[in-house]
């Protein structure tokens, strides 16, 4: 498809996530939180909370406000109970999204949801309608121009499960969750520094949408994230640079 990169996507995405900055404390915090409490206070014991500190420290969250939230998921202090939600749809084209959600009100949550996709052309589907579409891993993407050779054999040395080289240029290395840490700690002192580095659900195929589609489904994303419930939204839809 013309104009179909995925590097220019990760930008764009970075770009829009950037201009979100406001809301990036309160999730980070609610992560936070909600991961002390499932596996405990300790991140070299809790691989979900150390990759929720690390990306609170890089996004510069002051330490207090990191230790504040570690301690209302322990309990040493006390704070709202947040629970773990995802829902399953589809938004412009039959693209397939998730939507992972923490939340104290499932009713407000689930409402607010169903809203903004009834409202921008997508529907909400059932539990497992679109999840098979998705594969939780690690995800690491370099800039086009990064050395493929070398960077292949410093992440499969480190434990990763995949280097793929995209058309545009761009490499994606690919880690099972556990594995994340170690592989983007082995890439980071080998030189190799990743434009994204996350653990989240990546689409196992892509819906390509361009034109008028695009922007649509740009909004229906858009309205999503705005949600002060929602934690991230995964989508296989991949928009036309050029839209």
């Amino acid at each position: 498809m013309a104009g179909h990169s995925k590097w220019a996507n990760i930008q764009h995405r970075k770009g829009r996530q950037d201009a979100k900055r406001g809301k990036i404390f309160t999730r980070l915090i609610k992560e936070i939180t909600v991961s002390a409490r499932m596996g405990g206070g300790d991140p070299d014991m809790n691989p979900r909370l150390r990759l929720a500190v690390d990306k609170a420290t890089e996004n510069n969250m002051p330490k207090d406000n990191i230790e504040r939230a570690i301690k209302r998921g322990t309990g040493d202090l006390e704070g709202v109970s947040y629970e773990e939600i995802r829902y399953e749809g589809y938004g412009i084209g039959g693209a397939a999204v998730m939507v992972d959600c923490l939340t104290d009100n499932r009713t407000r949550t689930v409402a607010d949801v169903r809203h903004a996709f009834s409202k921008h052309g997508g529907n909400l589907g059932t539990d497992g309608s679109v999840a098979f579409l998705f594969r939780h891993c690690g995800q690491l993407v370099y800039a086009p121009g990064t050395s493929e050779d070398k960077l292949l054999g410093v992440a499969l040395d480190a434990g990763a499960e995949d280097v793929v080289a995209n058309d545009d240029l761009s490499i994606e290395v690919i880690t099972g969750p556990h594995e994340f840490s170690a592989v983007k700690a082995a890439l980071e002192k080998a030189g190799f520094k990743a434009e994204v580095a996350e653990v989240t659900m990546k689409p196992a195929t892509d819906t390509p949408l361009a034109g008028e589609d695009a922007q649509r489904m740009q909004k229906l994303i858009d309205a999503l994230e705005s949600l002060d419930d929602v934690q991230e939204v995964h989508t296989t839809a991949v928009m036309d640079e050029a839209s």
